[in-house]
């Protein structure tokens, strides 16, 4: 078990928890393969009606790749990010409902994340943004998604200028589902969750493959 992605079965949902609140729950290896296989336990349980995607702390929700030398993402132009690929195609294949809690700042592959879910419910002041340009890259996987959420024009101004925005702006642009204030998440969260698990799981599981 990584410690680094806390699985929690509460109820009905599966909740996976990106744990390094001190990096600012960014991504590497591991914690992609922990999240693959949350995703794969999930599918595999019968009473696991949907799957809560979060992360620890009240600062991010993923802050992306983690750029330390010798962790996370290693540009190599031949393999480019292939685990993290594998990460969205997965939760694109998953018949499971999924909601992101997103409990702070959004950046970058956190955005990817964020995208591979059905719905999500953000904290006010969570922040948002495709900062890659920045730093001479430019988030690709990300837009495999993104821009099937959000309108083009956004999605070009995000990520060719990689300016941050806020949650209302996310809110009005389709990015997430509903915007509350951090003492209201868990309750808006849980809200959500009870409006998905007491519906027929057949009937979402077979309507997820078909969208």
């Amino acid at each position: 078990m990584n410690p680094e992605v806390l699985t929690e079965l509460r109820g009905a949902a599966l909740w996976l928890t990106i744990n390094r609140p001190d990096k600012r729950n960014a991504l590497h290896a591991g914690v992609i393969a922990s999240l693959r296989e949350g995703l794969r336990q999930a599918h595999a349980d019968p009473s696991v009606r949907a799957i809560v995607l979060t992360a620890a702390g009240d600062r991010a929700f993923c802050a992306g790749g983690d750029l330390q030398p010798g962790k996370g993402f290693v540009f190599d132009f031949s393999r480019p990010s292939v685990d993290y690929a594998d990460l969205l195609r997965d939760a694109h294949a998953a018949t499971l409902p999924i909601v992101a809690r997103v409990n702070g700042a959004c950046m970058a592959g956190g955005m990817g994340l964020l995208c591979m879910a059905d719905m999500a419910v953000a904290v006010d002041h969570a922040r948002f943004g495709l900062p890659e340009v920045k730093v001479g890259v430019f988030p690709m996987q990300v837009l495999s998604l993104l821009q099937d959420l959000v309108p083009r024009r956004l999605v070009r101004e995000w990520a060719l200028t990689g300016e941050p925005f806020g949650a209302t702006e996310a809110l009005a642009a389709g990015l997430v589902n509903h915007v509350v204030p951090a003492s209201e998440l868990d309750a808006r969260v849980d809200w959500l969750l009870g409006r998905l698990v007491d519906k027929s799981p057949t009937a979402i599981r077979r309507g997820k493959y078909a969208m």
